[in-house]
């Protein structure tokens, strides 16, 4: 089973930023919403240790869930690019940057594709978020 984690690296109005690592090595980066007190669809997910199935979903498609955060379901995996993108989901991208003034992640899709492909055949995996 492969280990997937998050590094988080600041957090602000425009969003929580963090690092993604597949066991132990950096992918990509990653955009959270804000903390909200773990408010659905408006707040970035506790840190803790969860897991990971894959899931169908009818927006985006073959991805990840995040199970067992308190409160919460439908915590997905996706392509986006700022804040306003994710209602408490996770958005994966290659690196940092601007689009339209606003900060965010680039190469998006790109980066959602390369993590589903180095997931292929995983129907879940371990998950940590960490501050």
């Amino acid at each position: 089973m492969r280990n997937v984690d998050i590094v988080r690296l600041e957090k602000g109005e425009e969003g929580t930023f963090g690092v993604l690592r597949l066991d132990g090595r950096v992918f990509g980066v990653t955009l959270e919403p804000q903390e909200r007190g773990n408010r659905v669809g408006m707040s970035c997910i506790p840190a803790g240790i969860y897991t990971c199935n894959r899931v169908d979903s009818p927006a985006f498609g073959n991805t990840f869930e995040v199970a067992d955060v308190p409160g919460r379901t439908h915590i997905l995996f996706h392509p986006g690019n700022v804040v306003g993108d994710t209602r408490g989901c996770i958005l994966l991208g290659s690196r940092f940057g601007e689009i339209g003034g606003e900060r965010g992640i680039l190469d998006s899709r790109a980066a959602f594709g390369e993590f589903l492909a180095r997931c292929a055949g995983e129907r879940a995996f371990r998950f940590e978020i960490t501050e």
